[in-house]
Order: C-alpha cells, then sequence, then structure tokens
C-alpha cells in the first residue's frame, strides 16, 4: 500500500495506526457514525487527530498562517489543519448543534477542494427533522437507514464495554479520571476501527477490574467540552482528586439505552439546549456523590455563555477554567485550582 496514501489515527492510548485515506472521512464532532460505517467508510474525529499530534500547537499556527484568525476557537484552527493535513478529502461538518464557526470553516474547506457534507441536529429535538437528516446523511454516503440501524446494535455492543469502564470509574474507583476521559472521547469515532477497538476495551477492563480501589480525597466532575491543556487530569491526580464524572465525554459514548437511531440521537445531549445537560449533571452528581465541579470553557467559543446557567442551576461548588492553545495548564491556572481543591477539602473535613 501506498504509505502516502495513509492517514494516521488514534491516541497514544488506547491505540495508533493508519487507515487508507480514501475510505477517510472526517467528523468535527460526534455525528451517527453508525451511517458511516455501514456505507463502508471509516469515521475519523478531526478533533482527536488535532489534540494528538506531537505539535499540536504547530496546527493552530498553520491555521492561523492560512489565513484564520486569531480570535478564532483553537479547536476550529486544528480541525482546519488536521483535515489539510492528513489529506482528507470528505468531512461532514454539523452545521447546527455544535461549534457555531462551522459553518464558516466548512465553506472553506469546500473552497479548498474537500468535499463537505452539512449535517444539523434539530434545535427543538424534534424526531421527524433527525429522521430527515439521518436520511439526508444515508443517501450522501450511499447506504440506508435499515442498515445503519443494523450498525446501531453491532455498535452497542462495543460501546457498552466503555460504559463499565465508566462504572468502574465512579463505583468501583478502579479507573482514573484520565482513562475515563480518553476512552469515553474515543468513542466518537471507536478510532475507525470498532472490532479492534472492542478488543482493546475488553482488554482494559480486565485488566482495570484487578486493581486497588483509589482512594482520593476529593470526587470531582468535570463538565463542558474536552479540555485542550494536556495536563489537567494528571495535575488534579496530584492533589488526590479522583474524577468521577466526564460530562461531554460520556454522551459521545450514547450512554442510555435506546432502540433506535433517532431515540439514540434525542436522547444525545449535546448537540440540545443546555438544560438537558444540566438535568443530566444533577442526576450525575446525586448518584456519583460529586463535591465539586470543573466547568471548562474554550476560549472564543459561544459555549461560555453557558456558564451562567450552570452557576444558577447547579449548587455545589464550580470552579470555571478557560484555555486558548494546547499545552500545559499556565501557573495561574495551576494556582486556581489548587486552591479550589484545598477548598473542598476543607468542607469535606468540616462536614
Amino acid at each position: 500500500m501506498n504509505t502516502s496514501n495513509l492517514v494516521n489515527v488514534g491516541m497514544s492510548f488506547p491505540m495508533s495506526y493508519r487507515i487508507s485515506v480514501d475510505k477517510a472521512i472526517g467528523i468535527t464532532t460526534t455525528v451517527p457514525i453508525e451511517i458511516v460505517y455501514a456505507a463502508g467508510y471509516v469515521p475519523i474525529d478531526l478533533n482527536n487527530i488535532f489534540i494528538c499530534n506531537e505539535d499540536s500547537d504547530s496546527l493552530v499556527d498553520y491555521a492561523e498562517i492560512k489565513g484564520l484568525p486569531r480570535n478564532t476557537c483553537a479547536w476550529i484552527k486544528g480541525i482546519y489543519s488536521s483535515t489539510k493535513k492528513t489529506g482528507i478529502k470528505r468531512i461532514i461538518g454539523v452545521v447546527q448543534g455544535d461549534c457555531s464557526n462551522n459553518h464558516a470553516l466548512i465553506e472553506v474547506l469546500q473552497a479548498e477542494g474537500v468535499e463537505s457534507i452539512p449535517f444539523s441536529y434539530p434545535h427543538d429535538r424534534d424526531s421527524d427533522s433527525l429522521h430527515k437528516q439521518l436520511e439526508f446523511l444515508s443517501n450522501a454516503l450511499g447506504t440506508n437507514l435499515e442498515k445503519a440501524h443494523q450498525m446501531k446494535l453491532v455498535l452497542d455492543n462495543v460501546r457498552k464495554t466503555v460504559h463499565e469502564i465508566d462504572r468502574l470509574t465512579w463505583e468501583e474507583n478502579r479507573v482514573t479520571g484520565e482513562e475515563n476521559h480518553i476512552w469515553n472521547v474515543s468513542t466518537s469515532d471507536l478510532m475507525g476501527d470498532y472490532e479492534l477497538f472492542k478488543a482493546k476495551a475488553l482488554d482494559f477492563l480486565e485488566e482495570a477490574r484487578k486493581r486497588q480501589r483509589l482512594e482520593a480525597d476529593v470526587r470531582l466532575g468535570y463538565i463542558g467540552v474536552p479540555p485542550i491543556c494536556s495536563n489537567l487530569y494528571s495535575f488534579l491526580g496530584e492533589l488526590n482528586v479522583h474524577v468521577v464524572f466526564n460530562e461531554v465525554q460520556r454522551q459521545f459514548s450514547m450512554p442510555y439505552k435506546t432502540d433506535t437511531l433517532i431515540d439514540q440521537y434525542t436522547s444525545y445531549t449535546y448537540p440540545y439546549e443546555m438544560r438537558y445537560h444540566i438535568e443530566d449533571i444533577k442526576k450525575q452528581i446525586a448518584k456519583r456523590k460529586i463535591g465539586g465541579i470543573i466547568h471548562y470553557v474554550q476560549n472564543f467559543c459561544h459555549r461560555h455563555i453557558y456558564d451562567r446557567l450552570v452557576r444558577e442551576h447547579i449548587d455545589i461548588p464550580i470552579l470555571t477554567l478557560d484555555c486558548d492553545r494546547p499545552g500545559l495548564l499556565s501557573g495561574s491556572m495551576r494556582t486556581r485550582v489548587e486552591a479550589f481543591i484545598e477548598m473542598l477539602k476543607n468542607t469535606a473535613k468540616s462536614q
């Protein structure tokens, strides 16, 4: 095989390998990957390509050199550069239910020769509207919803391994918050090979079940988009904090039992109003016995506005963190995290 026609896929954990660029379809966020797989293609989450690059900051620089504004979210710039650098020829761009800048990004990529298929999550969670979008995507990729439904049954069996990893995180304290984050975030595309992904997940489960239980001073929840800073979870571990809930990452794994694709993608909270996120977060706070929340918001992202709603409706301590570019936590951010965790520890001691 011509190695110049391959895309590097994967994280250092759980796996890393390469696939043919002709079979790859880039995605800008979680989409109905059942349709992509049913059509014989391989979904590749461009966010993962970006953040797992050995020099992800250089991808931000590349996008800025190519004319993307400095005051645009770094994830958008990373998606642009990942598409161009890998040579992916076709992407599915979510134009409703994700980043407000995706419209412009897709137009730029189309102008540069990348085929872009738009996909929309209906704002009102309307089942009929979602059905039309699923049919549109199926037709665009040359498959049908019956084949996609059969693929759903296959992927449900894969995803349940990650649901068990999640349970081992919060109920048995045998999986770290960072491991939970990576396994869950990887379900957006199942790393381009759902069979290999399942095998790796099962191997991980076998190992994790034999571990000693983690003993932590604080049980923390993480909400908001996955972090662009690389050492947040490891730093929290140094402070003896156990992250038992990764909100959006868990949603990528399709955590609810559903019978149809429509049910699955209307239950999935990420593309819809913040009130659905808050309902899920409040349930998980009680279920997982969470003492505090880190709300991560990306610089120049419209979701930053939601912090007000989070604080109005969630009644446990919240620390809001915002980052710009890939890299390590700054000194000031480390200090803020340390102070927040110390406050939670003191609160726990006084109860």
